[in-house]
């Protein structure tokens, strides 16, 4: 009996560990993001501004303020002027129809941890989950170098901020 159950609960332990490699997706590199990551860090630091240098910077010529939320979420309120292109839906494609083929376009991005009433539109997100994180890795990732992040906690009820419900729950694209 021995000589039985022996070689099979070897080759029944064998078979996760050989049958794992095969298991991986080549299209997800986890170590690839985490060394991105490591790249972005020091970069986005540098790129974070306050309202003041935000709200100078939309006004700007072909500025782009990006909105990374759900479309339901930007339908329901987002910045004056910004369009919509769901963090999910980034890709090579979606990003170069929406920003435009200029990679060195500025781009301007917030998400809902830049507000500090924690209520709809704008709920927040568990800080080291925040969307803008995610959002200027992607754009990084993608060769976007001209993206400014909100780095500043604001109210949705400060004056300055023009927050605007979207007037249908369609993809607002930007000027080209």
């Amino acid at each position: 009996m021995l000589r039985i159950v022996v070689p099979l609960l070897l080759a029944c332990t064998a078979i996760p560990a050989t049958a794992q490699p095969s298991a991986l997706n080549p299209q997800m590199d986890y170590d690839g993001y985490a060394e991105l990551i490591r790249e972005v860090r020091p970069y986005r630091r540098a790129r974070l501004i306050d309202w003041d240098t935000f709200a100078a910077a939309a006004r700007e010529r072909n500025v782009l303020i990006l909105d990374a939320r759900s479309e339901r979420q930007f339908a329901a309120g987002h910045i004056a002027g910004a369009v919509n292109l769901p963090l999910t839906e980034f890709s090579e494609r979606q990003l170069a129809e929406v920003i435009g083929p200029d990679r060195n376009r500025p781009i301007l991005i917030y998400c809902n941890n830049n507000f500090r009433e924690d209520r709809d539109p704008v709920v927040n997100k568990a800080g080291r989950l925040a969307i803008n994180l995610s959002t200027f890795a992607h754009l990084y990732g993608y060769g976007y170098r001209n993206v400014r992040e909100l780095g500043e906690l604001v109210t949705m009820d400060d004056p300055r901020i023009r927050w605007v419900a979207a007037e249908s729950r369609g993809v607002t694209r930007a000027p080209r």
